[in-house]
């Protein structure tokens, strides 16, 4: 049988591997380098702690890939949306979202998708770099009043995340006079293209798990509430209430 280019390559490929598969696989798993955030009215919070600090439930490259890529895309890509738009530049971004219908019909949609990534991550940061476990005081006391209970809830909250059907998120919304509820959202929706508040969410796209659990997005939800940070839930809860939580 002929030995083809193709066939060499996929030869050398094997040899390269048997020989040092330390280094290729070292170079599989290089940090990935952030991209650069271009000038706008938007800018990319930094991470509220090392890229390790999930490990408990997130892998470091996850994290600095999901962060310094894929967050980074989206606030370049609203910058780019706005650009032209002066009047746009100095509205918060949830106030952004919530005026969706009054945008110009050019950019509603990549507002909307980039604008919702934008705050749905800057959300999910921080919420979590925690060391997971149930919350207190005034944050337990509203789950038990509207959710069932932490067990209850729990299983509510995995279920609303894992039948997000596609690419999502699962929300815990919140009122002004601290009302909880469950939400689920496709794409880069969230409750603040209607007015709402969240409490925390968990994003469910794949780009967000897919490193270190595939397919098995059950047991990343399962694993995620070992680094959710309840003291920085608790402040968010005590924003909602204040009439001050932003995204």
């Amino acid at each position: 049988m002929p030995v083809t280019s193709s066939r060499r390559a996929l030869l050398a490929g094997g040899a390269l591997l048997l020989a040092a598969p330390h280094r290729v696989f070292a170079q599989a798993a290089a940090p990935a380098a952030p991209a650069p955030v271009a000038p706008g009215p938007f800018t990319l919070p930094p991470l509220p702690y090392a890229a390790e600090a999930n490990e408990a439930a997130i892998d470091a490259r996850t994290m600095q890939i999901h962060h310094g890529l894929h967050h980074a895309a989206y606030v370049n890509n609203l910058n780019a949306a706005v650009k032209d738009h002066s009047a746009l530049h100095a509205m918060p971004i949830e106030t952004l979202l919530a005026k969706l219908p009054e945008l110009p019909e050019g950019i509603r949609t990549a507002v909307r998708n980039n604008g919702g990534g934008h705050a749905n991550h800057t959300m999910f940061w921080g919420v979590m770099g925690g060391k997971g476990g149930q919350p207190t005081g005034e944050v337990k006391a509203a789950i038990d009043r509207d959710l069932g209970g932490w067990d209850a809830f729990r299983a509510a909250f995995e279920r609303a995340a894992n039948t997000q059907f596609g690419s999502g998120w699962a929300f815990v919304s919140v009122t002004g006079d601290g009302k909880l509820a469950i939400v689920q959202r496709p794409n880069q929706d969230t409750p603040l293209m209607e007015g709402g508040r969240v409490l925390l969410g968990n994003d469910v796209w794949e780009h967000a798990y897919y490193l270190r659990y595939q397919n098995r997005r059950p047991e990343y939800t399962r694993t995620w509430w070992n680094v959710v940070n309840w003291d920085a839930v608790a402040q968010r809860y005590a924003a909602a209430k204040a009439g001050s939580l932003k995204v």
